[in-house]
């Protein structure tokens, strides 16, 4: 950190940034001192020192209370940013209290959240209880940004054609899954064993997030073949869009695995795709594996273990083979 910089830290009062908050959302100081039990004359002398640390103004004052200015406005984005990030130091501090002996950030796409780490997190926190995991679900551009920002100490995605981010961070290969077209049962490309994603191009598509992996690959897949694709409808959720697909509103793109766990949401029968970018790879990334902690350390020995490597079948279900369509049974439940 340079000179200017600690000088700078060291002017900023975090008391003071509170209170500067606590003041921008009640739009007055005489409300913000009363909710923080603190005389009026002190809220307005620490705003005073605020803004004569920043060397701006911060608030324009009036009759009626108070409006920021524009570095007003900005130092509020930075400090609710700080004072969120100490609530979380404090709940963090009082778990290692309570017996947590470390933490792990962690950002992964719907696909390694909904196909593989159920389980394989599941048999981490077995062997190892006093280590607490915070997983996030993000489209895979944001979890690689997400490591190279330092907000999350692993990440789990695509990085590979239609990740849609940054390539650059090392990363390790976790699992592996092949994407599979799903179509309602009895729909004319029911029949085939398996299919080139340009055919599909016929057909209407329900898809994911514009900026999920799998529509930034399909994008990419109709440009290459000058085709437009017709992704007539976007949703959040596997379960919702088998349910499209099953009501006739499309077809649409799955990984196999996720297929599977997917039985009993409609009748529906799964393509395999012989397309080369149908076969993805799912990698653990960091921004520095061996500068991370122990605690993050174990866990990417856990999840890139051998065993991991090897594509497990989901429990009560069976994996589309793949030379024969898959039909989702209604009688049997969903596994998720």
């Amino acid at each position: 950190m340079k000179s200017s910089e600690r000088s700078f830290a060291r002017r900023i009062d975090l008391t003071s940034l509170q209170l500067f908050v606590a003041v921008c959302e009640l739009g007055s100081i005489g409300r913000a001192a009363e909710r923080e039990f603190i005389a009026a004359s002190a809220v307005s002398k620490r705003l005073s020192d605020l803004e004569a640390a920043v060397d701006t103004a911060l608030l324009y004052r009036h009759s009626r209370g108070v409006t920021l200015t524009p570095a007003g406005e900005s130092l509020l984005h930075h400090a609710r940013t700080v004072l969120f990030g100490l609530e979380r130091m404090q709940g963090e501090l009082s778990e290692y209290a309570e017996g947590v002996r470390g933490h792990v950030r962690m950002h992964a796409n719907i696909s390694a959240i909904f196909q593989f780490l159920p389980e394989d997190l599941g048999a981490f926190a077995r062997e190892h209880s006093q280590i607490k995991i915070d997983l996030q679900e993000h489209l895979s551009s944001d979890v690689l940004h997400a490591v190279q920002e330092g907000a999350a100490d692993l990440g789990i995605c695509n990085v590979g054609q239609g990740s849609g981010g940054a390539q650059e961070l090392p990363s390790r290969p976790y699992r592996c899954d092949r994407l599979v077209l799903v179509v309602p049962t009895g729909h004319e490309l029911a029949s085939l064993g398996a299919i080139d994603f340009e055919a599909v191009l016929d057909w209407d598509i329900v898809g994911l997030h514009a900026n999920s992996s799998i529509s930034l690959a399909m994008r990419a897949a109709a440009a290459a073949a000058a085709r437009p694709l017709r992704q007539r409808i976007q949703v959040t959720g596997l379960d919702a869009m088998c349910r499209m697909i099953d009501n006739g509103l499309g077809v649409g793109l799955l990984p196999d695995r996720a297929f599977a766990l997917m039985r009993g949401v409609g009748r529906l029968q799964a393509i395999p795709l012989t397309d080369d970018w149908a076969h993805r790879e799912l990698r653990v990334v960091a921004r520095d594996f061996d500068a991370l902690p122990v605690t993050a350390r174990l866990l990417v020995e856990h999840l890139t273990a051998p065993h991991q490597a090897q594509h497990q079948a989901p429990r009560h279900t069976t994996t589309p083979a793949p030379a024969q369509p898959a039909e989702a049974s209604p009688e049997s439940a969903p596994q998720h």
